[in-house]
């Protein structure tokens, strides 16, 4: 099994972890009982109270209950804000996790090259990441000031335990920081080596190259030979005769 097989399976693996836990986290926001209190009144009657970031709800024991939405967004204490903000932003960052990573998987073939789809990857699973983080501080945050009040001999109100949302919301943030994680090491790691890849360091050129090339250089040479016949008479002019000129064309190999 080849190295890119490898990398596609566990895409794969990582991408139905992140959307089950953004999924998780999702479902947290309907869900009522983040902290809920039991109070025995008389025989046989008892009253829960429940609630969660956005109202707060009673039942009895004939399994009735009645919800109250919080009434006044400006009369809320900043932590609530902050959490509800905090898992919102986890959400809408895990939505769009899921878009680049589907975009940029090695089984989908939707993105472009090779370089092209480990960033795209890399920054979907960024997204995860930083989406986990979020929410697993808001619901840390809150699951600890539940505790703290609860444990505080001084708090006369009413004390609440931990809910069934909050440790959904524990479980959900886990796998998408998990998933967000081995996302960004596998794919970072490949666009890190890509991009190292594709810009070669640069030298700076010599001013003179003598390159070695080859030439067929023609020399031409001629020979003369011959023989003269002179005779020497009183008043008469030397006769040349019998000259024949033979031209012979050599060629050489020289390197220029």
């Amino acid at each position: 099994m080849s190295y890119r097989t490898v990398v596609m399976y566990m895409e794969i693996g990582c991408f139905v972890v992140s959307v089950s836990g953004w999924i998780l986290v999702c479902s947290t926001m309907p869900t009522e009982i983040w902290t809920w209190s039991e109070v025995d009144s008389i025989v046989l009657t008892s009253s829960n109270y429940f609630s969660n970031l956005w109202k707060d709800c009673v039942s009895d024991s004939t399994g009735v209950s009645d919800c109250k939405g919080i009434p006044s967004m400006l009369a809320l204490n900043w932590d609530i804000h902050m959490c509800r903000a905090l898992i919102i932003i986890c959400i809408i960052l895990a939505f769009f996790g899921s878009v680049l990573v589907l975009v940029g998987m090695k089984c989908t073939k939707v993105g472009g090259s090779e370089i092209v789809n480990a960033r795209v990857t890399f920054a979907g699973g960024m997204n995860y990441l930083i989406g986990g983080l979020c929410s697993m501080i808001a619901f840390s945050y809150y699951g600890n000031k539940i505790r703290a009040e609860f444990q505080n001999p001084n708090y006369r109100a009413q004390k609440f335990e931990i809910g069934v949302g909050v440790f959904i919301g524990w479980a959900g943030s886990s796998l998408l920081v998990v998933g967000g994680l081995i996302y960004s090491i596998f794919a970072g790691r490949e666009a890190c080596n890509s991009s190292s890849k594709g810009y070669p360091d640069h030298r700076i050129p010599k001013a003179y190259t003598v390159v070695a090339s080859k030439k067929r250089v023609s020399i031409a040479r001629t020979v003369t030979s011959g023989s003269s016949e002179s005779g020497t008479t009183s008043g008469t002019t030397s006769s040349i005769s019998g000259i024949t000129t033979t031209t012979a064309t050599t060629t050489t190999d020289e390197y220029v």
